[in-house]
């Protein structure tokens, strides 16, 4: 069984995941926060090299709340067509925006407990969200920062949710804005799902691993 990193160990693994990628940036294109949103509810269970290649068109001619109402399920619903649960997703997003636009004048909230209370915005979504687009010192469990905190050690849970609570309270403070969007390119270019590159890997020498080369 993979053993769980000392806290020793983690600082030292952040320090160099940081080095690693200074500055991360989430790869899901978006120009204002309705966009993110909508990009980061349509990127479940797909990716964001999918989503990026659907969202440019919907954005063009609807990138608000208001003009995706005004323009109705069916047609912004046909943007999204080849992306995984699209008929679902364009539900939620529809449903997200008429809530944003009665009870939010058109714009965003910025505040998690009132993000998570709208339609189809859970913790994670939520974390995202405000990690992306504000810098918040949230972290967000997706399916890379889920694989990575087992098989690194990192962390250990049954569920993104409890992992989520665990990372946010282990993660030492200051690198918490920047720690999920750089485990998700580590996970996504190196140590990846199917092959892990660890003679390529920046996070070799802090890396304990069971399945380190």
């Amino acid at each position: 069984m993979q053993k769980l990193m000392s806290s020793t160990q983690l600082e030292s693994f952040c320090a160099a995941l940081l080095k690693a990628y200074p500055n991360p940036k989430c790869e899901l294109k978006w120009t204002n926060p309705w966009e993110l949103i909508v990009a980061i509810i349509l990127s479940a269970q797909s990716t964001d090299k999918n989503v990026n290649a659907n969202t440019p068109a919907l954005f063009t001619v609807a990138n608000t709340p208001e003009a995706m109402l005004k323009m109705g399920y069916d047609k912004v619903h046909s943007y999204l067509t080849s992306i995984n649960y699209h008929n679902n997703k364009a539900k939620s997003i529809m449903n997200l925006a008429e809530a944003i636009v009665n009870k939010f004048d058109g714009k965003m909230p910025k505040d998690f407990d009132t993000l998570i209370t709208l339609p189809g915005i859970g913790k994670k979504t939520a974390s995202v969200f405000l990690n992306v687009a504000y810098h918040a010192p949230r972290i967000g469990v997706d399916t890379h920062v889920f694989r990575l905190c087992h098989r690194l050690g990192i962390a250990f849970a049954k569920t993104p949710e409890e992992l989520q609570k665990k990372l946010e309270q282990i993660v030492p403070e200051k690198y918490k804005p920047d720690f999920a969007l750089a485990l998700v390119l580590l996970g996504r270019y190196i140590c990846t799902a199917r092959k892990t590159k660890c003679d390529e890997c920046p996070m070799y020498n802090v890396c304990i691993s069971e399945e380190k080369k």
